[in-house]
Protein backbone atom coordinates (compact mmCIF):
# COMPACT_ATOMS: atom_id res chain seq x y z
CA UNK A 1 0.00 0.00 0.00
CA UNK A 2 1.34 3.38 -0.91
CA UNK A 3 1.97 6.13 1.62
CA UNK A 4 -0.88 8.24 0.10
CA UNK A 5 -3.43 5.43 0.54
CA UNK A 6 -2.37 4.83 4.11
CA UNK A 7 -2.70 8.53 4.95
CA UNK A 8 -6.14 8.69 3.33
CA UNK A 9 -7.43 5.60 5.12
CA UNK A 10 -6.10 6.82 8.46
CA UNK A 11 -7.99 10.14 8.06
CA UNK A 12 -11.27 8.52 7.22
CA UNK A 13 -12.01 6.82 10.60
CA UNK A 14 -10.94 9.84 12.53
CA UNK A 15 -13.13 12.06 10.28
CA UNK A 16 -16.10 9.79 10.85
CA UNK A 17 -15.50 9.77 14.55
CA UNK A 18 -15.32 13.54 14.61
CA UNK A 19 -18.58 13.85 12.66
CA UNK A 20 -20.23 11.39 15.03
CA UNK A 21 -19.10 13.42 18.00
CA UNK A 22 -20.41 16.66 16.49
CA UNK A 23 -23.79 15.17 15.47
CA UNK A 24 -25.02 14.30 18.99
CA UNK A 25 -23.99 17.73 20.23
CA UNK A 26 -25.91 19.39 17.41
CA UNK A 27 -28.97 17.19 18.07
CA UNK A 28 -28.82 17.98 21.77
CA UNK A 29 -28.75 21.72 21.02
CA UNK A 30 -31.73 21.39 18.62
CA UNK A 31 -33.71 19.36 21.19
CA UNK A 32 -32.94 21.94 23.91
CA UNK A 33 -34.16 24.76 21.65
CA UNK A 34 -37.28 22.78 20.74
CA UNK A 35 -38.02 22.05 24.39
CA UNK A 36 -37.54 25.72 25.22
CA UNK A 37 -39.85 26.74 22.38
CA UNK A 38 -42.50 24.31 23.64
CA UNK A 39 -42.16 25.46 27.25
CA UNK A 40 -42.47 29.16 26.45
CA UNK A 41 -45.99 29.06 24.90
CA UNK A 42 -47.09 26.65 27.60
CA UNK A 43 -46.08 29.06 30.33
CA UNK A 44 -47.78 31.91 28.49
CA UNK A 45 -51.01 29.96 27.99
CA UNK A 46 -50.92 28.92 31.66
CA UNK A 47 -50.75 32.60 32.60
CA UNK A 48 -53.62 33.37 30.25
CA UNK A 49 -55.74 30.56 31.70
CA UNK A 50 -54.96 31.71 35.22
CA UNK A 51 -55.92 35.27 34.30
CA UNK A 52 -59.16 34.11 32.62
CA UNK A 53 -59.92 31.95 35.62
CA UNK A 54 -59.48 34.83 38.03
CA UNK A 55 -61.69 37.04 35.79
CA UNK A 56 -64.38 34.35 35.78
CA UNK A 57 -64.19 34.09 39.54
CA UNK A 58 -64.50 37.87 39.85
CA UNK A 59 -67.55 37.81 37.57
CA UNK A 60 -69.16 35.13 39.72
CA UNK A 61 -68.41 37.20 42.81
CA UNK A 62 -70.03 40.26 41.26
CA UNK A 63 -73.03 38.22 40.18
CA UNK A 64 -73.41 36.72 43.62
CA UNK A 65 -73.56 40.21 45.10
CA UNK A 66 -76.72 40.92 43.06
CA UNK A 67 -80.17 40.19 44.50
CA UNK A 68 -81.18 36.55 44.08
CA UNK A 69 -84.58 37.46 42.71
CA UNK A 70 -86.21 40.48 41.06
CA UNK A 71 -88.35 42.71 43.29
CA UNK A 72 -92.01 41.75 43.41
CA UNK A 73 -94.38 43.66 41.13
CA UNK A 74 -96.29 46.49 42.78
CA UNK A 75 -99.77 45.55 43.96
CA UNK A 76 -102.82 47.41 42.65
CA UNK A 77 -103.39 50.63 44.58
CA UNK A 78 -106.99 49.75 45.36
CA UNK A 79 -108.97 46.59 46.10
CA UNK A 80 -112.66 45.86 46.45
CA UNK A 81 -114.00 46.42 49.96
CA UNK A 82 -111.64 49.28 50.73
CA UNK A 83 -112.81 52.80 51.41
CA UNK A 84 -112.77 54.87 48.22
CA UNK A 85 -109.91 57.40 48.24
CA UNK A 86 -111.03 61.02 48.59
CA UNK A 87 -110.53 63.32 45.61
CA UNK A 88 -111.17 66.91 44.60
CA UNK A 89 -110.68 67.82 40.94
CA UNK A 90 -111.76 70.44 38.38
CA UNK A 91 -114.39 69.40 35.87
CA UNK A 92 -115.60 70.66 32.51
CA UNK A 93 -117.37 74.00 32.88
CA UNK A 94 -114.96 75.18 35.60
CA UNK A 95 -116.60 73.64 38.68
CA UNK A 96 -114.83 71.41 41.22
CA UNK A 97 -115.98 67.87 42.04
CA UNK A 98 -115.18 65.85 45.17
CA UNK A 99 -116.05 62.43 46.54
CA UNK A 100 -117.92 64.11 49.39
CA UNK A 101 -120.40 65.54 46.85
CA UNK A 102 -121.71 61.98 46.32
CA UNK A 103 -121.89 60.82 49.92
CA UNK A 104 -124.71 58.30 50.42
CA UNK A 105 -124.99 57.64 46.66
CA UNK A 106 -123.59 55.02 44.35
CA UNK A 107 -120.91 56.36 42.05
CA UNK A 108 -119.24 55.12 38.87
CA UNK A 109 -115.75 56.44 38.06
CA UNK A 110 -114.52 55.51 34.61
CA UNK A 111 -110.89 56.37 33.82
CA UNK A 112 -110.05 56.71 30.14
CA UNK A 113 -106.64 57.29 28.47
CA UNK A 114 -107.37 60.27 26.22
CA UNK A 115 -110.29 62.41 25.20
CA UNK A 116 -111.70 62.05 21.69
CA UNK A 117 -109.75 58.90 20.78
CA UNK A 118 -111.76 56.01 19.28
CA UNK A 119 -112.02 53.69 22.29
CA UNK A 120 -112.53 56.49 24.81
CA UNK A 121 -115.20 58.07 22.61
CA UNK A 122 -117.17 54.82 22.32
CA UNK A 123 -116.97 54.28 26.07
CA UNK A 124 -118.13 57.80 26.92
CA UNK A 125 -120.98 57.60 24.39
CA UNK A 126 -122.13 54.27 25.89
CA UNK A 127 -122.26 55.74 29.41
CA UNK A 128 -124.17 58.74 28.00
CA UNK A 129 -126.65 56.40 26.27
CA UNK A 130 -127.35 54.75 29.63
CA UNK A 131 -127.45 58.00 31.64
CA UNK A 132 -131.17 57.75 32.47
CA UNK A 133 -130.81 54.09 33.48
CA UNK A 134 -127.95 54.95 35.87
CA UNK A 135 -130.04 57.76 37.37
CA UNK A 136 -132.92 55.31 37.91
CA UNK A 137 -130.45 52.99 39.68
CA UNK A 138 -129.46 55.85 42.02
CA UNK A 139 -125.96 55.97 40.53
CA UNK A 140 -123.93 58.97 39.39
CA UNK A 141 -121.27 58.65 36.66
CA UNK A 142 -118.00 60.60 36.33
CA UNK A 143 -115.36 60.40 33.60
CA UNK A 144 -111.69 61.04 34.46
CA UNK A 145 -108.55 61.48 32.36
CA UNK A 146 -105.36 63.55 32.46
CA UNK A 147 -106.52 65.83 29.64
CA UNK A 148 -106.70 69.59 30.36
CA UNK A 149 -110.14 71.11 30.86
CA UNK A 150 -110.27 72.64 27.37
CA UNK A 151 -109.78 69.21 25.80
CA UNK A 152 -112.48 67.74 28.08
CA UNK A 153 -114.94 70.46 27.14
CA UNK A 154 -114.26 70.03 23.43
CA UNK A 155 -114.76 66.26 23.88
CA UNK A 156 -118.07 66.84 25.70
CA UNK A 157 -119.43 69.27 23.12
CA UNK A 158 -118.39 67.22 20.08
CA UNK A 159 -120.12 64.03 21.27
CA UNK A 160 -122.87 65.57 23.48
CA UNK A 161 -121.68 63.69 26.56
CA UNK A 162 -123.98 63.70 29.58
CA UNK A 163 -121.63 63.08 32.53
CA UNK A 164 -119.13 65.44 34.16
CA UNK A 165 -115.58 65.03 32.87
CA UNK A 166 -112.80 65.56 35.42
CA UNK A 167 -109.22 66.59 34.70
CA UNK A 168 -106.42 64.97 36.73
CA UNK A 169 -103.27 66.45 35.22
CA UNK A 170 -101.22 65.69 38.36
CA UNK A 171 -102.24 61.97 38.26
CA UNK A 172 -102.94 61.91 42.02
CA UNK A 173 -106.43 60.45 41.72
CA UNK A 174 -105.35 58.17 38.88
CA UNK A 175 -102.60 56.68 41.05
CA UNK A 176 -104.84 56.38 44.12
CA UNK A 177 -107.38 54.37 42.13
CA UNK A 178 -104.78 52.19 40.38
CA UNK A 179 -105.52 53.72 36.97
CA UNK A 180 -101.98 54.93 36.30
CA UNK A 181 -99.16 52.54 35.43
CA UNK A 182 -96.86 51.00 32.88
CA UNK A 183 -98.15 50.42 29.37
CA UNK A 184 -96.53 49.21 26.16
CA UNK A 185 -97.03 50.02 22.50
CA UNK A 186 -94.96 49.00 19.48
CA UNK A 187 -92.40 47.37 21.78
CA UNK A 188 -91.89 50.48 23.94
CA UNK A 189 -92.90 50.85 27.59
CA UNK A 190 -94.22 54.07 29.09
CA UNK A 191 -96.42 55.34 31.93
CA UNK A 192 -100.01 56.23 31.18
CA UNK A 193 -103.67 55.80 32.08
CA UNK A 194 -104.89 52.22 32.35
CA UNK A 195 -108.51 51.97 31.26
CA UNK A 196 -110.22 51.25 34.57
CA UNK A 197 -113.72 51.59 36.07
CA UNK A 198 -114.54 51.70 39.77
CA UNK A 199 -118.02 51.33 41.28
CA UNK A 200 -118.35 52.93 44.73
CA UNK A 201 -121.26 51.85 46.92
CA UNK A 202 -123.51 54.18 48.92
CA UNK A 203 -121.41 53.26 51.98
CA UNK A 204 -118.34 54.88 50.40
CA UNK A 205 -116.54 51.56 49.85
CA UNK A 206 -115.29 50.15 46.57
CA UNK A 207 -117.88 47.59 45.42
CA UNK A 208 -116.34 46.57 42.09
CA UNK A 209 -113.23 47.27 40.01
CA UNK A 210 -112.81 46.59 36.30
CA UNK A 211 -109.21 46.71 35.08
CA UNK A 212 -107.93 46.56 31.48
CA UNK A 213 -111.44 47.37 30.33
CA UNK A 214 -112.71 46.26 26.94
CA UNK A 215 -115.05 48.96 25.75
CA UNK A 216 -117.68 46.92 23.93
CA UNK A 217 -120.57 46.16 26.31
CA UNK A 218 -118.68 47.53 29.32
CA UNK A 219 -121.14 50.30 30.28
CA UNK A 220 -123.98 47.75 30.32
CA UNK A 221 -121.99 45.50 32.67
CA UNK A 222 -121.38 48.41 35.03
CA UNK A 223 -125.07 49.29 35.03
CA UNK A 224 -126.03 45.73 35.97
CA UNK A 225 -123.50 45.78 38.83
CA UNK A 226 -124.88 49.12 40.07
CA UNK A 227 -128.43 47.80 40.00
CA UNK A 228 -127.41 44.77 42.05
CA UNK A 229 -126.05 46.87 44.93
Amino acid sequence: MSKKSRKKSSKTPSGIATAEKKAPAKRATTQAKSAKAQRTPASKSTGTIAKAGSHKAASKQLNSSRPASAPAAAKPALTEGQKAPAFRLPRDGGDVVSLADYAGRKLVLFFYPRADTPGCTREAIDFTRLADAFTSAGTAVLGISADPLKAQEKFRDKHKLAMPLMSDETHEMLEAYGAWGEKSMYGKSFLGILRTTVLVGADGKVAKIWRNVRVDGHADQVLEAARSL
